[in-house]
């Protein structure tokens, strides 16, 4: 039985014994920060089962697509070694809500797992936590199962909690045995034993969730117990096939197989050579985990959930690397995992070309990090050697080549070096110590965007509840609930019980304006959070003096700054729509922000923005804009809100309660913000920049209203002095168009007649330098090493220097100071011959040596590179250096 069979027949029988069939949720959970992934099926049903919400039905299904790779269950580093530890797995389960109890769920997961499955009766063992005889009885009265195979344990295996306090209960496992010729009569270590040796397996755990658990420990029953179960997939299908390991089954072996054709390599089954295969196993896995991760919309990054991503990816790398592959190869392992497993989770197939996309830049990246790496990994552990790498080597690899701890590992056993990592790890303290000292943040403290939390005032009402009526308007007559003023420095801190001001969250930034009283008015520049999350007016007065006690007041936000505001928060909804309209659903909200002059936004997406996309995102934009349609707002459950297509950002949190923006037409988000009231309020939306800001990361800033205008009138003002420079009209931009190309061409063909020129000249220079050298000395009596100056002419072409140098040199080395050309950039230039490139001598350390003499830095490729010229001491004495580096690597260089 194929897993796929396996998943159906179990989702089919649920759904048959009155279970509400539901898809998996995503791996990363929506709204449960305390989960970095999805790592049980019960995660998406958490709200039901904490009482904080009620589900469709008593009774539910899943197939729950799982991740382990943090916290207490990481199987990162096991993957690959054992037969049955995964990064990426499916966990059946059925779950009751309040229903039926444990009678109905052992009895349902013995007719399954013996009618449905065909599993062997005589086979089949069960485990009950010790204190549990309701549960032992039950097995023992529903079940064929003897008492010696219904085994009582303790709290380690047979007792489940949610977290430290909160639902919990015993729970009861079923094992399947897979000893050949074992019998009944063994004891309870020797059964634990046997089941470390993979002899018995774990397949399905029934959590029998009956008491709440205080913070003292102590348990209460709840008034309606529920059920909870999780069962392998991978597990039952490797039972079910008779391979006994997940790995050999067919949800691995077609990806096992691919892997093993790529890198023209065998895969064996046998026990014997298990090692052999640990690389094509961890490829198989990982592959999987980084196709649903994409899918999924995790990115990879530097940081959190998009960290773990490209760590699981670079180690999958890693493993073919290793094996001397250096083209791309995971980006084809997720296409098989995305054929096999589409037709049950269909967002693989929907997302395919943005999973193998992401999948092949990011490969790409390792590799090169790799290459440029390994020349350090050879200085410091080189091949043939043995000892130690200190942790401060190894942390270098990390910090200034990108070669991760893991890899570092792996080499260094496999070269016979061990490394420091009690050292390593210091290392990455005294970084750690070092950023949080520039950047000004103690220890521990939240850093990025978000609002600002202040100081606690002097509270007068400090559990009065703060009304925000800034949506429908931006002037409101109040008083405060917390009033703290300096009338030295004429600064006020104000809680006002009626607050228009915007405070700055998802990614709009802040309202600004003013408040007044009886004789006193004060300017609001900054809008922070107290700790109960009512907003602070940071002011400082303008008129009068500030009172202790303000009596009633007026707050008014500048209306001139708000409305800009709004028509940029509208616009960025649009850009966002048109983006994933016009490049494809895989575009993701990456960041933004959005202020009165201007708004931007960051979004997931490989390579720049073409400028055909961008007119096309531009007209489609403008389109809506004319259409003018109104932009609708309202609260709505969170559930219900998702449910009728609203789009929520990635890994934000939302509460029970949700405000939704919709522009018919266009599409609806989640958004607390403010905005237009009709599109035709943005008036018009320029683009004024795309550019990368990380790998695969895109950023596009416009502008609107008034300054898209202001933008348009200026440009074509330049055009208008274009044109009457270039003696033509604007009537006819085709004819200014053709009138600046002649113009370019002829500036072109100045432009080589006067390269042509310094070329000569320099050629001459050169042909100096090499008579000078040793008296114009064949080159065949040794290698030679020439350093000089050279003066370029405008439009001179360093490189064709450099490359006549090392032709002219045949063996041996140069380093120039190279005065004018490229519009009078000085520079340093090194050519190095093969010859000597294999004793050790390289360009680039040879220019790097040269301008960091003089302040300067530079750097390249083995046989050619460049550099700049800093003003810390003159160019003579880069060459010098330069020169004291090359005869060190290379003594027999000759020097004339």
């Amino acid at each position: 039985m194929n897993g796929s069979e396996v998943r159906e027949r179990f989702l089919d029988y649920f759904a048959r014994n009155g279970h509400l069939r539901l898809p998996s949720g995503p791996l990363v959970p929506p709204d449960d920060p305390t989960l970095m992934f999805t790592n049980a099926g019960m995660v998406q049903f958490k709200r039901f089962f904490l009482g904080e919400d009620r589900p469709d039905g008593p009774r539910a299904v899943t197939s729950q697509k799982c991740l382990r790779v943090s916290g207490k269950h990481n199987d990162l580093e096991e993957v690959g070694r054992t037969a049955r530890h995964h990064t990426f797995f499916e966990m059946l389960g059925n779950f009751s809500f309040g229903d039926y109890f444990k009678r109905d769920a052992i009895a349902f997961a013995w007719e399954f797992v013996t009618g449905d499955l065909g599993m062997d009766p005589e086979r089949i063992w069960a485990t009950v936590h010790h204190s549990d005889d309701e549960a032992f009885k039950l097995w023992s009265e529903l079940t064929p199962l003897t008492p010696a195979r219904i085994r009582r344990l303790g709290d380690k295996d047979n007792f489940w909690q949610m977290g430290d306090t909160g639902p919990c209960g015993p729970c009861s496992e079923l094992h399947y045995d897979l000893r050949q010729g074992g019998g009944d009569a063994i004891s309870d270590s020797e059964f634990e034993a046997a089941g470390e040796a993979d002899k018995f397996i774990e397949i399905w755990n029934l959590v029998f969730m009956q008491f709440n658990r205080d913070d003292q420990g102590r348990d209460t029953p709840l008034p309606a117990p529920s059920i909870d179960t999780g069962a392998g997939l991978e597990r039952i299908a490797a039972i079910l096939q008779g391979v006994g390991v997940n790995y050999h089954t067919d949800l691995f072996m077609p990806v096992i197989d691919h892997a093993a054709d790529a890198l023209d390599t065998g895969y064996s089954m046998d026990p014997g050579r298990w090692e052999e295969g640990l690389p094509l196993r961890v490829l198989a896995d990982h592959s999987r985990a980084v196709a649903f991760l994409l899918a999924d919309g995790v990115f990879p990054s530097n940081e959190k959930r998009g960290y773990v991503l490209r760590r699981i990816l670079r180690r999958g790398v890693r493993q073919y690397w290793m094996l001397g592959r250096r083209e791309p190869l995971m980006c084809d392992l997720v296409k098989v995992v995305a054929d096999l497993m589409s037709s049950a989770y269909p967002e693989l197939a929907r997302r395919i070309d943005h999973i193998l996309d992401v999948t092949r830049a990011e490969e790409k990246l390792f590799l090169s990090t790799i290459e440029a790496g390994m020349r350090e990994i050879d200085a410091v552990m080189p091949a043939g050697g043995s000892g130690t790498l200190s942790g401060q080597a190894a942390f270098r690899l990390k910090d200034t080549h990108g070669i991760p701890e893991d890899l570092t590992a792996l080499i260094g056993r496999e070269r016979g070096y061990s490394v420091d990592w009690a050292g390593f790890q210091e290392e990455l303290a005294v970084q750690r110590a070092r950023s949080r000292a520039a950047g000004g943040t103690p220890s521990g403290a939240a850093t990025g965007g978000g609002a600002v939390t202040a100081p606690a005032l002097r509270l007068a009402r400090p559990d009065a509840a703060q009304e925000w009526v800034g949506y429908d308007t931006l002037e409101a007559e109040t008083s405060a609930l917390e009033w703290e003023s300096d009338p030295a420095l004429g600064h006020v801190r104000a809680v006002p019980a009626r607050n228009p001001f915007y405070r700055e969250a998802g990614g709009q930034v802040s309202d600004r304006g003013r408040i007044a009283g009886a004789g006193w008015e004060a300017r609001v520049s900054g809008v922070a959070a107290d700790a109960r999350g009512r907003s602070i007016l940071e002011a400082a007065v303008v008129t009068g003096e500030l009172p202790a006690d303000p009596g009633d007041f007026v707050a008014s936000v500048d209306r001139t700054a708000r409305r800009a505001t709004e028509r940029n928060h509208s616009a960025t909804h649009l850009l966002h729509a048109s983006l994933r309209d016009r490049l494809g659903t895989e575009v993701q909200q990456a960041g933004s922000l959005v202020a009165p002059d201007r708004l931007r936004f960051d979004f997931t997406h490989r390579g720049p923005v073409t400028p055909d996309e961008r007119a096309d995102i531009e007209s489609q934009i403008s389109g809506w804009i004319l259409e003018n349609p109104d932009v609708e707002w309202s609260e709505q459950p969170y559930e219900t809100a998702i449910a009728s297509g609203a789009m929520a950002l990635f890994g934000e949190k939302y509460g029970d309660t949700v405000r939704v923006v919709d522009i018919p037409g266009v599409g609806a988000e989640l958004c607390g913000g403010t905005h237009v009231r009709t599109t035709g309020q943005i008036g018009s939306l320029r683009i004024v920049a795309e550019t990368g800001v990380a790998s695969g990361v895109r950023r596009i800033e416009a502008i609107t209203g008034h300054a898209a205008f202001e933008r348009a009138f200026r440009a074509e003002a330049a055009l208008s002095a274009l044109a009457s420079r270039l003696r033509t009209g604007l009537g006819d931009l085709s004819g200014l168009e053709a009138r600046l190309e002649a113009v370019l061409e002829e500036r072109d063909r100045l432009r080589r007649e006067l390269a042509g020129r310094a070329g000569t000249d320099a050629t001459q220079q050169l042909e100096d330098l090499l008579s000078e050298l040793a008296g114009g000395k064949d080159a065949a009596t040794g290698p030679r090493l020439l350093t000089g100056t050279v003066r370029l002419a405008d439009g001179a072409d360093p490189g064709e220097l450099a490359d006549g140098l090392r032709k002219r040199l045949g063996s041996g080395a140069g380093v120039l100071y190279a005065d004018g050309g490229n519009g009078g950039r000085r520079m340093f230039l090194a050519v190095v011959s093969d010859d000597l490139i294999k004793q050790g001598l390289r360009a680039g350390d040879l220019v790097k040596a040269a301008s960091s003499a003089t302040g300067s830095g530079g750097g390249g490729r083995p046989h050619f590179a460049q550099g700049g010229v800093g003003d810390a001491a003159p160019p003579e004495a880069g060459l010098a250096a330069a020169r004291e580096l090359a005869t060190g690597r290379a003594p027999a260089l000759d020097q004339g």
